[in-house]
């Protein structure tokens, strides 16, 4: 562990990393822990992504919040997701990240995608608050997984920031989780594989399924017109993709 990064798994010849962010709170200055509920939620990932992985040299990792909470316009996690992403460049040198962030993760994930290593964003019941800003999203690709039983963050707000995101130059792709709950504890084996299959993807270890290709593949001009591709349904093990929005 340096500095605000803390790797489980590090190549020294990695050629790409995937970053896991927990959530956490809207206003909370004590010192976040790794064994608080919001940084346990995420050890179910770390699996499926070593896997996902397994035969691409990429470096896994997470970030060490200094405090628990988002804290207004401090943003402080988005900060924190910056200074390891200057970690990750000067230890790996250039290579392609992928932000994979759960809440107020998500949040710093997109917060903080402006930064130049980043090329993906896989946002997990992201808190996207009105007035966010998306222009950082350019030319970068996200993919957003929202549960429709969500009670903590609205999956409208996720839809219409994605809407955002893709005027602003992004290629967006939103997946709908049905019966999903805000912690992932409901389906909790679907959001684990789907959400490390897309970030291997997004570092182009694997295929992508065809709805979430053709969602991100969308025109400027017409994916600023509407929701298209972003109501996709993740199906149940087994089950095949449903292009529905």
């Amino acid at each position: 562990m340096t500095g605000r990064l803390r790797w489980w798994r590090r190549d020294e010849a990695a050629r790409a990393a995937v970053l896991v962010l927990h959530g956490g709170q809207e206003a909370n200055t004590r010192t976040a822990r790794p064994w608080q509920p919001a940084a346990l939620r995420m050890q179910g990932f770390r699996w499926p992504l070593a896997r996902a992985t397994g035969g691409g040299a990429v470096a896994l990792g997470t970030v060490r919040y200094r405090y628990r909470g988002w804290n207004g316009e401090r943003a402080d996690p988005a900060q924190d997701v910056r200074e390891a992403l200057d970690e990750l460049a000067a230890q790996l040198g250039p290579v392609p990240v992928v932000l994979l962030g759960h809440s107020m993760g998500g949040r710093a994930a997109l917060r903080a995608a402006g930064h130049p290593r980043v090329t993906a964003v896989v946002a997990l019941a992201p808190w996207c608050p009105g007035g966010d800003p998306c222009g950082q999203l350019a030319g970068r690709r996200l993919v957003t997984l929202h549960g429709d039983h969500d009670r903590v963050t609205d999956p409208a707000d996720t839809v219409r920031f994605a809407v955002r995101a893709r005027a602003a130059g992004a290629a967006v792709a939103g997946i709908t989780v049905a019966g999903g709950d805000h912690a992932m504890l409901r389906r909790a084996r679907d959001w684990q594989r789907a959400a490390a299959a897309l970030a291997a993807a997004l570092l182009d270890l694997g295929p992508l399924p065809g709805p979430v290709a053709e969602a991100l593949a969308l025109p400027g001009a017409v994916a600023q017109a509407d929701a298209a591709g972003l109501g996709l349904l993740l199906p149940r093990a087994g089950g095949g993709w449903t292009p529905t929005g």
